[in-house]
């Protein structure tokens, strides 16, 4: 069986997704955590096979989502996510290379409509890596073009004013990340993630508001492990989905 059916604890959601290449884990119940307060309309860009934007309609009930992602394969594993998890009324996968204005007009999603846009971009840039002989894995993990820049300014456009964006990255790209936001958030708040104490941020989660003059800031960093390995108390509750950031 290419697939595995895995109940996750901390997004309150179960997921049918494959067994090999790129698999929903600690990235996806840190944003999910970090997404903020209830949001009548939602777009996940680049949602894999839904575990963000579906978490977050199962934890706002007035809500509607849409889940953008550009592989079909994939995109119909969220739809039967959705399906399995009593969301579809709410949930709409959308099949879009987000980057792409026509292609998001074309996929039926509207640009400045949004009031929380989450996304995980994947994490390299094609020219920079070496790119996975997986087709899918490929594209779950690197970007091509101006990448990380690209995806972000097309992920605003979709978020109205004063709408809220969040999304989860590697801490050396934030120089891109700050490029991309420039200008178009404002209350952009930085929290580190470590995997123990006095240790290099191995995350970062980066939040912020459409058209805020608010300044930016450096929010409390999250430590996932004690010294001995055991989860943080924090980290333990943001698992079983018992806190949020």
């Amino acid at each position: 069986m290419n697939e595995t059916l895995d109940a996750i604890s901390g997004l309150g959601v179960v997921l049918r997704q494959r067994r090999t290449g790129h698999r929903v884990g600690l990235d996806a119940v840190l944003l999910a955590a970090a997404a903020g307060p209830p949001a009548d309309r939602i777009v996940d860009v680049g949602a894999g096979v839904g575990a963000v934007g579906l978490a977050l309609a199962r934890r706002f009930p007035a809500c509607q989502a849409d889940l953008v992602e550009i592989d079909p394969e994939i995109a119909a594993l969220a739809h039967a996510n959705a399906d399995s998890n009593g969301l579809s009324e709410r949930v709409r996968v959308a099949i879009a290379d987000v980057t792409s204005p026509a292609a998001r007009r074309a996929a039926g999603l509207v640009d400045g409509a949004a009031d929380l846009v989450a996304t995980n971009p994947p994490f390299y840039r094609a020219a920079a890596t070496r790119v996975s002989p997986d087709p899918a894995r490929a594209r779950a993990h690197t970007l091509g073009g101006d990448g990380l820049g690209e995806w972000l300014k097309a992920s605003l456009a979709l978020l109205a004013p004063d709408g809220r964006f969040a999304m989860v990255h590697r801490p050396d790209s934030l120089p891109a990340i700050y490029a991309a936001l420039g200008g178009r958030l404002g209350d952009v708040a930085t929290r580190p993630v470590y995997a123990r104490a006095g240790e290099d941020a191995i995350r970062v989660l980066v939040t912020g508001v459409k058209g805020s003059r608010a300044a930016a800031r450096l929010a409390p960093g999250l430590v996932l492990h004690e010294a001995d390995g055991r989860a943080t108390a924090e980290a333990q509750a943001i698992h079983e989905g018992r806190a949020m950031l």
